[in-house]
């Protein structure tokens, strides 16, 4: 009985130690869960509409970097990635955020929602997903979309930001009712093409601990 309430206080100690390393912060556009210890977002929730990515006159893009001001300290990390080798690879799109106004484009330059991703990776197969995603917006109207990372392979910077060994994104297509599921390796490794990263969303579900629905 000791033996059991021992593992259980233990159990309890974790969860309570990742639950408060991982803060959950709501801006205009999208909801991110992101880990101080790893000063990357484990989870960026959002929707993706027809009306955010088909407007007549969308504003210019302002590579803006910035702390997100709802957790400064911990996102003041931009000195960081300056000759580490890594982009800052966005997690909500920010050509998904240019029908609307300057402020609702600041945010989604926060540091919590970047992942940092060597070049290939961040401008190869995870934006062609992006593109992918405001297609199907354009054609469906509502993506309801999850994305994050997970995992640590080194540190980088003066701040120790992490650098996930994977990275995933899952879509949910509310018109057809139907889920796509990608899994990145987050390296500069040459991938065929999309369909390769293409799995069950259960998958990334028992990988990351949170459930798409």
């Amino acid at each position: 009985m000791k033996k059991l309430l021992f593992i259980l206080s233990l159990s309890l100690l974790s969860f309570m130690i990742i639950a408060q390393d991982v803060v959950i912060i709501k801006h205009t556009n999208y909801t991110t869960h992101f880990s101080k210890s790893k000063k990357y977002p484990v989870m960026v929730e959002w929707w993706t509409t027809k009306a955010m990515v088909t407007c007549s006159t969308p504003l210019k893009r302002k590579d803006n970097f910035k702390p997100d001001p709802k957790l400064l300290v911990e996102t003041d990390i931009s000195v960081d990635y300056v000759g580490s080798g890594y982009n800052k690879g966005h997690v909500m799109p920010a050509a998904d955020n240019l029908c609307q106004t300057p402020q609702v484009q600041d945010e989604c330059f926060y540091f919590s929602n970047m992942i940092p991703q060597p070049h290939y990776s961040n401008a190869g197969l995870w934006k062609k997903i992006e593109v992918l995603s405001r297609e199907l917006a354009s054609k469906n109207d509502s993506i309801h979309i999850w994305a994050g990372a997970v995992g640590s392979v080194k540190l980088f910077g003066i701040h120790k930001v992490s650098v996930p060994s994977k990275t995933w994104k899952v879509l949910y297509i509310k018109k057809t009712k139907s889920y796509d599921a990608y899994l990145f390796p987050n390296t500069d490794k040459k991938i065929a093409d999309v369909e390769s990263l293409k799995v069950k969303k259960e998958i990334i579900e028992k990988l990351t601990g949170f459930k798409f629905r």
